[in-house]
């Protein structure tokens, strides 16, 4: 019997996992090979490949312009097509306004990021935070990452000598300067990461992102199978790293109640969103005192002001730090590119009278293309996922997308396609000038599109109408002022040695990000 009882387990499980690996041929799909039971996502589970550089070899594996695969045993849909992504994410976003990863705000308020938010609450929360990421904000927030990037240059000078040159590690380097930023422009505390890379930031930082076989389980249920996670925290197991960030913000935030304290960080525009029900429009007003009539939004509690800024710090400070690490490697591998952005800056200072500041940085031009193509060719997050909220007949076809599947959009893919940008993997900023202009516009979206794209990413549409859309991860905006700083203070301090041969960067296999195998090694040497 107990062999019977085994053979009728065996039998079951495999007649259910011809099923659900039929599942796009029953819906008249074509799919890519489905590599029972872990679909795609096989070479993730060889340890051969990160979740992101799967999806971008689904990618390479068919030209079509969408196609069926499989996330272990969840069927999704890779979109190839870039207009048809765009519209996905743009014009047909009532068929998809939710991402369909883990959220519980009622039993787990850390879990309800803007990211992560559906419905009407991801809608609300939305357009009250509209007012974070104006200009005079981040005005206000430039002096504390000058402040950081002055540090950073000091700390150089102590590990180079005058005259001297080094190999530096960038994407250690940037990772300090960026989790510093965060720490003070976000929480409002100041750390110091190149003196003391074990403070509270850092710590949580490496909980966060260890690949250790928890944190991979708990990435996969939180991505693929919310009712999983949602089990796991009912049960009480917490995800390293945010347990230790929910205190560190209680803590703070009962800090600056009790002495009323008013400072100019995210954190007080979110306390102003709690107390008053609005964010100030009024850029000198960093109040946070509470009114006597306010909306809704009074339940905004520590947890979910907690939940907000956790996303802003895992997110962001990853982004800035790789792409400014990414941006310098880059142009010490094209000297060309080097030069021209050289000149930029000290044009461009020289009209501002020597002075590195919020509007001289504005002003460098190819210094905003070079950040462009560096976000074109190395994507914050290599993919965009949604969920089909109701049935979505895919335009000229025949086929139907049914509620509740998940669309999964390869932004490695595309903006390494040659079909919308030629010669990908060559660095050329110039390819975004009107004067060249030699890409597909819609293929371009390295913070995503639509109305859940980074919350600090400003849009004017034809009627010049601004509007600023939702949270994916730290404000595009914020963080690409971040990176600037951060190139500019490098290039005006520091000669990069250029290599005598390019070499393409190689990625870590473990997480979603592209993270890069061995660091970004840049050659600089102190200028005179």
């Amino acid at each position: 019997m107990f062999l019977l009882y085994i053979l009728l387990v065996a039998i079951s499980v495999y007649l259910y996992l011809k099923w659900n690996f039929s599942y796009w041929d029953r819906c008249g799909f074509e799919s890519i090979e489905k590599n029972i039971p872990f679909g795609a996502l096989d070479s993730v589970r060889r340890n051969k490949r990160s979740f992101g550089l799967a999806i971008y070899d689904a990618y390479l594996a068919t030209t079509k312009p969408f196609v069926g695969i499989y996330l272990t045993l969840r069927p999704a849909l890779l979109v190839r097509d870039a207009q048809m992504a765009h519209d996905i994410l743009v014009k047909d976003f009532a068929h998809f306004h939710d991402r369909g990863v883990y959220v519980d705000e009622k039993h787990d308020a850390m879990s309800a990021s803007l990211f992560a938010m559906e419905g009407q609450k991801w809608k609300q929360l939305r357009s009250k935070l509209t007012a974070s990421f104006t200009s005079g904000k981040l005005k206000a927030m430039f002096g504390t990452a000058e402040a950081v990037a002055d540090k950073m240059m000091a700390h150089l000078n102590e590990k180079i000598p005058e005259g001297g040159s080094a190999e530096v590690d960038m994407k250690a380097l940037m990772a300090s300067y960026a989790i510093d930023i965060v720490a003070s422009t976000i929480f409002g505390l100041e750390v110091d990461s190149f003196s003391n890379p074990d403070n509270i930031f850092r710590t949580i930082s490496r909980e966060v992102n260890a690949p250790t076989p928890k944190n991979i389980l708990r990435g996969t249920t939180s991505f693929l199978y919310p009712k999983v996670e949602k089990f796991f925290n009912r049960l009480g197991w917490p995800i390293d790293g945010i347990e230790r960030m929910q205190k560190l913000v209680h803590e703070t935030i009962d800090l600056r109640d009790e002495k009323h304290m008013v400072r100019r960080d995210l954190l007080q525009l979110l306390l102003q969103l709690r107390n008053t029900g609005k964010i100030s429009t009024d850029e000198s007003d960093w109040s946070a005192e509470k009114t006597s009539k306010i909306d809704s939004i009074e339940s905004l509690s520590k947890d979910n002001i907690a939940a907000q800024l956790f996303l802003f710090f895992v997110a962001g400070y990853e982004t800035s730090a790789s792409t400014a690490a990414f941006t310098l490697y880059e142009v010490m591998q094209n000297p060309s590119v080097l030069e021209k952005l050289l000149e930029d800056i000290n044009e461009t200072l020289a009209k501002h009278n020597g002075e590195i500041n919020y509007d001289s940085i504005q002003d460098m031009k190819y210094l905003e293309l070079c950040v462009m193509e560096t976000t074109r060719k190395y994507p914050a997050l290599p993919l965009l996922n949604r969920m089909c909220n109701r049935d979505y007949p895919l335009p000229n076809t025949n086929l139907v997308l049914r509620k509740g599947t998940q669309v999964i959009i390869s932004l490695l893919g595309i903006h390494r396609d040659a079909d919308y940008f030629p010669n990908p993997l060559e660095y050329q900023p110039e390819r975004f000038t009107e004067e060249f202009k030699n890409y597909t516009p819609a293929a371009f979206m390295p913070f995503g599109e639509g109305p859940r794209q980074c919350i600090g990413k400003l849009l004017l549409n034809k009627h010049k109408i601004a509007w600023l859309i939702s949270l994916a991860f730290l404000a595009a905006r914020m963080g690409k002022l971040n990176v600037k700083i951060a190139i500019v203070k490098m290039l005006t301090n520091y000669k990069l040695e250029a290599r005598h041969q390019k070499r393409e960067l190689e990625f870590h296999v473990h997480g979603i990000p592209i993270l890069p195998k061995g660091g970004v090694p840049v050659k600089l040497s102190r200028k005179h």
